[in-house]
């Protein structure tokens, strides 16, 4: 445990920008480490991009084909073995070890030791580093930009780096539920935008499609993302907060342009939903292997009339089912032919990643939606959350 306690230490007081110099320090010194190296997960979640200085940098390694990605994608340590040039007698172990904050899936750490130097108990620390090293990353990213640069697998374009900035995470967990989310086109996207935020009794999460292309966009989602929190953050209920953003849009815009918004209230113990549907992001649940359209009674989006009233519907979910809120650039995307993607092939799409977990999910339907539409980059942006509901 002196170990542990020896690199917690080293991590918690290392400069923003020298986390993986300090956890490389401890673990040459108190592991007999030959190598370790941090990996980052990229904006559009299919390489893992090393976290290194050029030009002296390591090639990305694929999310969905390579040990690190197995560690990542089952979000557990993978070890492998790496063979000496002198038989038996030099093989190493190569640990994979996923770096994850509350859920947030961030990256992997990858170790390599001495065979000898690899037991259970070794794996339990390295474990445990691994995550205290992903809570001083996201720290750290509040004074350098070496972190959010590893990111980047491409350019991100300004628009993009402005709703990359707003959002909360791409997934989260606690024993109620799962959350994981993904936009798309990653390093473009302009409108499209998901918020959730939970206290000990309630899980708020709010899924936007905002009008327009480019920063235009990005600025109205970043107005009525803002207002959200705002209302939220002053205990206002779901449809106070809801009028209050409206109005901060209308006020702005007087009603040129306006923004979509799906709400949601969760109360924790209960499952009791309070829901306000203000345009078009869709919901669609799995129960018991049934795919099924939440219905809700239509209401105005936020800025496109002045003062209007929203009002909260109710639902409930219960334990094992899972929520999956899209935006209008997946329900209707088209083929070049024009065939529109649709709620059947939607359904197809959830019922195929029924056995995922709810972070894997996003990725893996935009992945079919990509297929459908037969071209890589789509002509809007495309927003998939999806929600593991287990109660309490």
């Amino acid at each position: 445990m002196n170990r542990l306690v020896t690199a917690e230490r080293a991590l918690r007081t290392a400069a923003p920008h020298q986390l993986l110099d300090a956890v490389r320090r401890v673990l040459t010194d108190q592991y007999a480490a030959d190598s370790v190296e941090l990996y980052l997960a990229d904006y559009g979640l299919t390489v893992l991009q090393p976290v290194s200085v050029p030009p002296h940098t390591l090639q990305p390694v694929s999310v969905h084909n390579s040990p690190a990605g197995r560690a990542f994608g089952a979000q557990e340590p993978y070890v492998e073995t790496v063979s000496g040039d002198s038989g038996d007698s030099g093989d190493s172990v190569r640990v994979h070890l996923p770096v994850t904050v509350r859920g947030d899936r961030l990256g992997v750490l990858t170790v390599t030791l001495p065979g000898g130097e690899h037991d259970d108990g070794c794996l339990g620390e390295l474990a445990e580093i691994a995550e205290v090293l992903g809570h001083e990353v996201v720290v750290a990213e509040r004074d350098t930009d070496v972190y959010l640069q590893a990111r980047r697998r491409d350019r991100l374009t300004l628009a993009a780096e402005m709703q990359w900035q707003l959002l909360p995470g791409r997934s989260c967990s606690r024993p109620e539920y799962e959350l994981g989310a993904q936009l798309e086109p990653a390093y473009a996207i302009f409108g499209d935008n998901f918020d959730w935020s939970a206290t000990a009794d309630r899980l708020s999460l709010y899924v936007t499609n905002g009008m327009g292309e480019g920063i235009e966009a990005s600025l109205l989602t970043n107005l009525a993302i803002n207002a959200l929190r705002n209302a939220r953050r002053a205990g206002l209920p779901l449809a106070d907060q809801a009028a209050l953003a409206d109005q901060a849009v209308y006020a702005h815009y007087r009603g040129r342009c306006y923004l979509s918004v799906l709400m949601l209230d969760i109360e924790l113990a209960t499952g009791r939903v309070r829901a306000v549907d203000a345009g078009s992001p869709r919901l669609l649940r799995l129960r018991r292997g049934a795919v099924e359209r939440v219905p809700f009674d239509a209401q105005l989006p936020l800025g496109m009339f002045e003062e209007t009233d929203y009002v909260a519907q109710e639902f409930a979910v219960e334990p094992g089912d899972r929520l999956v809120f899209v935006s209008d650039g997946v329900y209707d995307a088209a083929t070049a032919g024009g065939a529109a993607y649709g709620d059947n092939a939607l359904s197809r799409a959830i019922q195929s990643t029924r056995l995922l977990r709810a972070a894997e999910v996003p990725r893996a339907v935009l992945r079919e939606l990509s297929g459908h539409r037969g071209r890589p980059v789509p002509d809007d942006d495309a927003l998939v959350v999806c929600l593991d509901w287990r109660g309490r």
